[in-house]
């Protein structure tokens, strides 16, 4: 296992390392390592918190981490329906090509799937990635959907019910209905394809979903396939103590937010 080069300089955690140097979160930087994509001086660590010293050279799938990290910036993304929230895009093209000539290590905050659609977090900040995706902190997304009949009464009820999904007792979900097959749905919390899965249970079936607001954050007059650099200042409120935020005890979702 990697130590310290220098004794007098503290050895840090690996998946640490990562985060402080801008390549992502501390969690997104641990299944980094134990997928065998991180390099010390060289040599694959596959432990998340494996001790190396502060000034080790690192790689990620072969190409180098700079010791300083990038200055962090984070973006606000009108995602369209076909785009994927993986670096490598799979087969299909990735939210990141919007942002290649900028030069950044950048990753999605959180994920939409390739067929939803709307607000997605861009950014190359650990200690803010960590916040927006971690259910303790509570940050609320809200959500509006088009399905393929109008709900009834039970079927409303129904959604807003503590749902079972995957095993898990999901928190009550406020679901408001704008009209026709249309209804607003605001989160806490993001199982994987959280919303597809509370439809399907109560016998609808999704035909549009878009992300429209996260904790204040809207798309404003973005188009998809655009995006803005956020203020200091909306950097600092998603940064703030949420009086929603959940106790540590009581979050459901163990896993980093996946599809809605």
């Amino acid at each position: 296992m990697p130590t310290e080069r220098n004794n007098a300089t503290p050895a840090e955690r690996l998946q640490n390392l990562l985060a402080h140097r801008g390549v992502a979160s501390r969690r997104a930087a641990a299944e980094l390592i134990r997928a065998g994509r991180v390099a010390v001086d060289g040599r694959v660590v596959n432990e998340p918190g494996a001790r190396v010293s502060p000034e080790a050279a690192l790689t990620l799938d072969g190409r180098p981490v700079a010791q300083t990290a990038a200055p962090c910036r984070t973006f606000l993304y009108n995602k369209p329906v076909g785009e994927v929230c993986s670096a490598d895009g799979q087969g299909a093209r990735s939210v990141l090509e919007a942002f290649r000539g900028l030069g950044l290590r950048l990753v999605p905050v959180g994920r939409l799937d390739k067929s939803s659609e709307g607000l997605l977090l861009v950014s190359n900040d650990g200690d803010l990635i960590q916040r927006l995706t971690h259910p303790r902190f509570g940050h609320r997304k809200t959500y509006e959907v088009e399905v393929n009949l109008p709900p009834t009464p039970r079927q409303l009820a129904l959604l807003r019910s503590p749902l079972k999904i995957e095993g898990y007792r999901i928190r009550p979900v406020p679901v408001e209905r704008l009209g026709g097959c249309r209804l607003r749905f605001t989160l806490a919390e993001g199982r994987h394809r959280q919303i597809r899965q509370m439809c399907e249970q109560a016998g609808l079936r999704v035909r549009r979903l878009r992300r429209v607001a996260l904790s204040g954050l809207t798309l404003g007059t973005l188009r998809p396939g655009q995006w803005r650099e956020l203020s200091r200042a909306e950097i600092a409120r998603l940064l703030a103590p949420a009086a929603t935020a959940c106790p540590a005890n009581d979050c459901t979702m163990t896993k980093e937010d996946r599809d809605d």
